[in-house]
C-alpha cells in the first residue's frame, strides 16, 4: 500500500488532501502541531485504520520507522492574521520544516510535494502571473515572513532535487476557499461570510478594486493530485484564472447569504497585492487540469458549511 505523509494535515487544505489520498487508496500519516490546524477537520478520518495522526512541530526533526512513498508539506500559517501574529513560526516552518521533511524524503526515497503560494509573486508587476515570473516581494515588510519563507522553501526543494536527485513537485496555490476554513483567520472569504451571516457590515480594504481569483478547494485538490502523479519538477500554478474585484466578491456574498449590512471601507494593509490572477497554461498542458466548480456553486457550499458551524458554535463576541 502507498503511504503518504501530509504535514499541516489538520488544516483547511491539508485535511481535504488527507481525505483525497485515503480515497485514492493510500495510507495517510497526518502531522500537525495544531497551532492553526483543527482536530475537528480530521476527526471523521480517524475511523479509517489507514489514517494516523501525529501531533508534532515539523521544525523539530521527526523520526519515522515506516516506509513512506510521498511527503506533502502543507504545514504553515497561511492567513494574514496567522503569519502577522506568528512571524517567527512562519519563517521556521518554511525553512527548518522544509529542511526536516526533505531529509525524511531523502532517507525514505519518497516523492516530495511542496505547498507553495501565489504570494511568491508578491505585489506582481506582471499580469497574469506565469511560473516564469520572479515576483515583486518586499523582504522586510510585514508580509515578507510568509512570502520569503515560501520562496526559500522552493529554493531548498530545488536544491535537494538537483543535488540529491530527489523526486520533487512544487505547487503554487492561489486563493482557495471552501468548507473547513477558519471563521476568523483574516482571509476575505470567511470574513465576508461571517459578517454577512451576523448581519454586520462587510469590511473591504481600500476601494475594493484590488483583484483576487478564487478557486474552490475540490478543484485545488484535484490539481495537487494530478501534479503529485505527474513527472513535473518545476513549479506549477494551480488556481482559478477567473479574476474579480474584492468589491464584486463582497456583493456576491451579500446576494447568496441574503444578509449583511452596508460595505465598510478600511485602509489597505501594507504590501497588500493589488492584482492576483494565475496563468494556468502550464497546468492545462502538463496536468490536463483547470477548475470546474463555478464561484456561485462553491460559495453556496461554503456558506452552508459556515451556517452549520455557527449554528453549532455561535461566533465569539
Amino acid at each position: 500500500m502507498t503511504t503518504s505523509l501530509v504535514t499541516g494535515g489538520a488544516g483547511f487544505l491539508g485535511s481535504h488532501l488527507c481525505e483525497r489520498l485515503l480515497a485514492e487508496g493510500h495510507a495517510v500519516i497526518c502531522v500537525d502541531n495544531l497551532i492553526t490546524g483543527n482536530p475537528a477537520n480530521i476527526e471523521p478520518l480517524t475511523a479509517d485504520q489507514r489514517f494516523s495522526f501525529i501531533e508534532h512541530d515539523v521544525t523539530v526533526p521527526l523520526h519515522l520507522d515506516e516506509a513512506i512513498d510521498n511527503i506533502l508539506h502543507f504545514a504553515s500559517p497561511a492567513s494574514p492574521i496567522d503569519y502577522l501574529e506568528l512571524p517567527i513560526q512562519t519563517l521556521k516552518v518554511g525553512s527548518l520544516g522544509t529542511h526536516n521533511t526533505l531529509g525524511i524524503a531523502k532517507a525514505k526515497g519518497a516523492r516530495y510535494l511542496l505547498a507553495s503560494t501565489s504570494e511568491v509573486y508578491g505585489d506582481p508587476l506582471v499580469h497574469p502571473q506565469p511560473e516564469s515570473y520572479w515576483g515583486n516581494v518586499n523582504p522586510v515588510g510585514p508580509r515578507g515572513v510568509y512570502d520569503e519563507a515560501k520562496r526559500f522553501a522552493e529554493a531548498m526543494v530545488m536544491a535537494y532535487h538537483r543535488t540529491h536527485g530527489l523526486d520533487t513537485r512544487i505547487v503554487r496555490i492561489f486563493n482557495t476557499y471552501g468548507p473547513r476554513m477558519r471563521p476568523r483567520d483574516g482571509r476575505v472569504v470567511p470574513t465576508f461570510i461571517q459578517q454577512a451571516l451576523d448581519g454586520e457590515a462587510l469590511t473591504v480594504y481600500g476601494d475594493g478594486s484590488q483583484t483576487r481569483s478564487f478557486c474552490y478547494v475540490d478543484d485545488l485538490v484535484e490539481g495537487i493530485w494530478r501534479l503529485l502523479m505527474s513527472d513535473t519538477n518545476d513549479p506549477v500554478n494551480v488556481g482559478n484564472p477567473h479574476e474579480m474585484t474584492v468589491l464584486q466578491f463582497a456583493e456576491a456574498v451579500l446576494e447568496l447569504t441574503g444578509g449583511g449590512g452596508p460595505i465598510h471601507h478600511k485602509p489597505l494593509p501594507v504590501d497588500d497585492p493589488k492584482i492576483r490572477q494565475p496563468d494556468i497554461n502550464l497546468a492545462r498542458a502538463l496536468l490536463g487540469w483547470e477548475p470546474q466548480v463555478p464561484l456561485r456553486a462553491g460559495l453556496e457550499r461554503t456558506i452552508a458549511y459556515f451556517r452549520e458551524l455557527f449554528a453549532a458554535v455561535p461566533p465569539a463576541e
